[in-house]
């Protein structure tokens, strides 16, 4: 057997929201930024982008500060090198509602991927093909058998909840990286009237992508089925890389002590990859927004109900919803 990194991340992950929101007295914990809102879709945006600048930034001192390298996911480390750990399988079965991104969308992002191994080789990569964002996580880290209990009792919803986004579109602009020390996103913000394309109305950008997860966390409710979501923060990401090893910030192939020159080499490409996102992909001056900054959910496909051992971009869909 292989021995894993000194440090390592497990699945219970807290998601803590920093957008500065309180609590609500609804059963629906997305209700709470919405009324502190009161709905308007420029506060909302404000919340989502608080809350990826504080973690940006917290995440950034955190790697100056405390000098002790990146987090290695432990499934994923194993699942890599299947010749220290053979027959090692990921038995976490979730089932999830997940947002797929355009083809626009995923061309941005195998770009920033292309320039992010140029300063971390050995980076794991998410597939293109299994972008995903999670609109809604009904449960994670369950069995087989448990999960398939749960899409029995959702089953005469499913059809409605993927289908959801196609009447009920919501609009996602300012592509970002975030980051921490265990992997890294490309996240986005609800719009807000900035730079609406052809044929949108105004009034279409007051259902927010935080509106749409609250219907999705109500519909899902009333199944009958229990929603054990870790994902309640102000947040739309996709998940692009994970690190898998020291070594590509480490002092060498034998000392995995965080090299802190190399560290601020991979901080400043992240600031680099981001400015670049905000000059050329976030909205300007109302002209369209340049090709892959900006995201209708339900665009090409509707939302992916999936099951099964789906970490990493895989597992099996019960239903694909209708596009547009």
């Amino acid at each position: 057997m292989g021995t894993l990194p000194l440090s390592t991340v497990e699945d219970g992950n807290v998601f803590e929201d920093l957008s500065g929101t309180g609590s609500t007295a609804s059963d629906n914990p997305f209700d709470s930024l919405i009324e502190a809102c009161r709905g308007a879709p420029n506060e909302i945006q404000a919340r989502y982008s608080k809350h990826r600048e504080t973690r940006n930034r917290t995440q950034r001192e955190k790697y100056i500060s405390e000098g002790s390298g990146v987090t290695i996911d432990p499934i994923l480390y194993k699942l890599e090198h299947p010749e220290n750990y053979p027959g090692f399988a990921d038995t976490r079965h979730c089932l999830v509602f997940w947002a797929r991104p355009p083809s626009a969308v995923r061309a941005l992002i195998a770009d920033i991927q292309r320039q992010l191994i140029t300063i971390t080789p050995r980076l794991w990569l998410m597939p293109v093909e299994h972008l995903h964002m999670t609109a809604m996580e009904i449960v994670f880290s369950r069995t087989a058998a448990e999960v398939d209990e749960i899409v029995a009792t959702m089953s005469a919803k499913i059809s409605e909840i993927t289908d959801h986004p196609f009447t009920h579109r919501a609009r996602l602009i300012k592509p970002m990286l975030s980051f921490d020390t265990a992997a890294i996103a490309l996240s986005f913000v609800p719009a807000a009237d900035e730079s609406l394309p052809d044929g949108r109305q105004p009034s279409e950008d007051a259902y927010t992508y935080h509106h749409l997860r609250r219907d999705l966390y109500d519909l899902s409710k009333s199944t009958g089925a229990k929603v054990a979501s870790r994902y309640m923060v102000p947040s739309a990401h996709l998940t692009i890389a994970r690190f898998v090893t020291q070594a590509d910030i480490s002092l060498s192939e034998d000392d995995e002590t965080p090299d802190p020159l190399k560290v601020q080499k991979l901080l400043d490409l992240i600031g680099m990859i981001n400015a670049n996102l905000r000059h050329h992909h976030w909205p300007k001056d109302d002209q369209p927004i340049e090709v892959g900054g900006e995201w209708i959910v339900g665009q090409e496909r509707g939302l992916d109900c999936r099951k099964g051992t789906l970490w990493y971009g895989g597992g099996q869909t019960v239903r694909l919803g209708k596009g547009f």
